[in-house]
This record gives structure tokens, C-alpha cells and sequence, in this order.
């Protein structure tokens, strides 16, 4: 697999398990608490997979981008969350950071 693809697919992962923890209920609740493993397993691994042909720290923060927007955006879509003029700027500047980084790796 591409590590760079595995990094994009790992940070997708990412918003899956945070947006897991959402459900988890004090890890009571079973279906939430295993897709919570499932996500976070399969985004830890894949980005020690990309990290071992990307540069660590700009795997990370790519990493770490795609799962703060797509967490961020998931937010706005499904749960709500303020969608502000300022708020979607600062997100449109992160998501272009991490097109910078992948730009300079």
C-alpha cells in the first residue's frame, strides 16, 4: 500500500474513533466500545506503517490534520456544532497545511 494513502486512510480512521467515543458511554456500551478498537487500531497501525517511509513528523501531523477537520467537519454535519464564518476559514487553513506538507514531502 501507498504510505501516503495508508496515512490519509489512517486519519479517516482517526475521525472514527473519535467520533466513536461520542457513544462509548463510560465503555458500557459494547458495539461503540469494539468500533472505537477496530478505528484506533487500524489508525495507529497505518500510520506507523506511513511513518516508516514519510518523514515521522510530517506523518504525524498529517495525520493528526485529517483527523482534527474531518472530526471537526463531522461536528458541523451530524451533531450541530457552530459553523461560523472564522471557524471554516481556520479549518480551510488546516486542510491546506496538510496539502503543504504532503506538497513539500
Amino acid at each position: 500500500m501507498n504510505p501516503w494513502a495508508a496515512l490519509v486512510i489512517g486519519g479517516l480512521c482517526e475521525v472514527g474513533f473519535t467520533t466513536s467515543l461520542r457513544y462509548v458511554d463510560g465503555f458500557r456500551n459494547v458495539p461503540w466500545v469494539a468500533a472505537f478498537l477496530v478505528a484506533v487500531t487500524c489508525s495507529m497501525g497505518l500510520l506507523e506503517y506511513a511513518g516508516r517511509s514519510i518523514p515521522l513528523g510530517t506523518a504525524y501531523a498529517v495525520w493528526a490534520g485529517i483527523g482534527a477537520a474531518g472530526t471537526a467537519l463531522v461536528g458541523i454535519a451530524v451533531y450541530g456544532d457552530p459553523a461560523s464564518v472564522p471557524r471554516l476559514l481556520l479549518l480551510t487553513g488546516l486542510i491546506g497545511c496538510i496539502v503543504g506538507l504532503k506538497a513539500l514531502a
